[in-house]
C-alpha cells in the first residue's frame, strides 16, 4: 500500500469535535502484474489452433485476419496492440489478461525474448530491452500508484537458450535421414548443463529484486508466483505422424526425431521445472508448475487435432513450429496459442485463489479450458 494521508486527522484533533468530519482518503486501486518472457507476454496469441492452410483466415485460426472487400488483410495489432511494433508481442489473451483476476488493473510488462537481465532494475545491472526500461523498474512505477496484489513471473528460458535448443533440434531433423539421424539430445544436454546454474542464479536475483520493490512501496503482502514452462511438443508415443517423411515438417509442424521429443518431455522440461521450483522455495515465493498443463494438446499430439471447432476442446494449444513463410511469424513457434494462453490464464486464476507455495496445474482429458485444475 502507498503512504496514508494523516494531515486531515491531525487537523481534526487540533480544532476539536465541532469541526466537520473529513471524507476518508480513497483506497488505492489494486493491481496484478506479469513480468518475464514470451511465454507469459503472449507470443502466438494470434492463433486459435493450427492449420496447414495459408489462405484467408486460415480456416478460422488467424485472429489477425479480416476481410476488406474481396481481399483478406492481416493486422497483428488486433492481437498484440502497440507491442507488436517493438516485438514484445503482448497478446490480448495473455495469461494475466485471460485469468479474470479480481483486481482493478492488470499490467502485462513481459516482453518476448526477455532474459533475467531485462527484468533486473537498472540499479542492479539490468538492461533496457526493445526500447523499454527493465521490467522491475516498470513494476516500481506501478507499485507507486497501485496496491499490487500479485506479480507472476516467467523467466529463465532465454537464459538457458531454449530457442536455440529448438532450432538445433529442428535443424538436425530436417538435414538428416532415418539411416543417419542427427539428433540434438547429446549436444543440448551439455549446453543445458553448462547454462542451468547461471540461469537459475539470474532467476533468484529477479525474485529478490521484485520482492524488494514491492516491500519498499508498501506492498509487503503482495504475492509473487514463479511459473514453469509447458512442453510444446508431444512425446513419441502420442504423435500423429510417423517419424520419417515430410508430414511432421509440413503438415504437423513438429520436425523432431522421436528420441529428441522424448528427451524434451522427460528430461529437459522436468529438469527446468524442478530447478525453478527450487529457486522459488529458496526465495520464499510461490511456484506454479505448468509443465503438464497443456499435455495432450501439444503440437502434433495424437489426442488433439488441427483446427476442428471454435471451442478448442480437441484442438492443439501450442503453435506449431513454422518457417514464418506461409503464415505468421517464426518466433511464434512452439509457444502456447490463444487456446493455450486461455488455459494458462485459468491456471493462474486457480492459483491466485488458492494459498500454497507449490502448485501444479493440469488439464482434464476431453474437456476445454474451463476444466483446467490444480493437481
Amino acid at each position: 500500500m502507498g503512504p496514508r494521508v494523516i494531515v486531515g486527522f491531525l487537523a481534526l484533533l487540533l480544532v476539536g469535535a465541532t469541526a466537520a468530519p473529513l471524507a476518508a482518503a480513497p483506497a488505492e486501486l489494486t493491481a496484478a502484474v506479469s513480468l518475464g518472457d514470451s511465454f507469459i507476454a503472449g507470443e502466438a496469441g494470434r492463433w486459435d489452433g493450427n492449420t496447414s492452410s495459408s489462405y484467408g483466415d486460415r480456416r478460422g485460426t488467424d485472429r489477425a485476419a479480416y476481410k476488406r472487400g474481396w481481399f483478406w488483410r492481416y493486422e497483428q495489432e488486433r492481437v498484440y496492440g502497440t507491442s507488436y511494433a517493438n516485438g514484445c508481442h503482448r497478446s490480448d489473451v495473455a495469461p494475466i489478461r485471460s485469468a479474470g483476476l479480481a483486481v482493478d488493473a492488470v499490467f502485462n510488462l513481459a516482453c518476448s525474448g526477455a532474459s533475467t537481465r531485462n527484468l533486473l532494475p537498472a540499479a542492479a545491472g539490468g538492461r533496457a530491452y526493445r526500447g523499454e526500461a527493465p521490467q522491475i523498474d516498470q513494476l516500481r512505477t506501478v507499485a507507486q500508484t497501485h496496491a499490487v496484489e500479485l506479480v507472476v513471473i516467467s523467466v529463465g528460458g532465454n537464459d538457458l537458450g531454449f530457442s536455440s535448443i529448438v532450432v538445433d533440434c529442428v535443424a538436425g531433423y530436417v538435414t538428416s535421414t532415418r539411416w543417419r539421424p542427427n539428433t540434438c539430445q547429446q549436444d543440448q544436454e551439455r549446453n543445458v548443463e553448462a547454462r542451468l546454474a547461471g540461469a537459475m542464479d539470474g532467476v533468484a536475483d529477479v525474485l529478490s529484486e521484485a520482492r524488494t520493490v514491492l516491500d519498499t512501496n508498501g506492498d509487503r503482502d503482495a504475492r509473487i508466483i514463479l511459473v514453469s514452462y509447458p512442453s510444446p511438443v508431444a512425446e513419441s508415443d502420442n504423435i500423429r505422424y510417423v517419424e520419417t517423411g515430410w508430414d511432421r515438417t509440413f503438415k504437423g509442424g513438429c520436425p523432431l526425431w522421436d528420441s529428441d521429443l522424448d528427451w524434451a518431455n522427460r528430461e529437459l522440461v522436468p529438469r527446468l521445472s524442478d530447478a525453478l521450483n527450487d529457486v522459488a522455495a529458496a526465495s520464499g515465493v510461490d511456484f506454479l508448475d505448468l509443465s503438464d498443463a497443456l499435455k495432450g494438446h501439444e503440437a502434433c499430439a495424437a489426442t488433439a487435432r488441427q483446427r476442428t471447432s471454435a471451442d478448442g476442446v480437441r484442438s492443439e494449444w501450442i503453435r506449431f513450429i513454422s518457417t514464418g513463410v506461409g503464415q505468421g511469424d517464426i518466433e511464434e513457434s512452439a509457444h502456447p496459442n490463444a487456446y493455450g494462453q486461455r488455459a494458462l490464464g485459468r491456471c493462474l486464476a486457480l492459483a491466485f485463489e488458492k494459498l500454497g507455495a507449490d502448485l501444479r496445474c493440469v488439464n482434464t482429458a476431453g474437456a476445454g479450458v474451463s476444466a483446467m485444475r490444480l493437481g
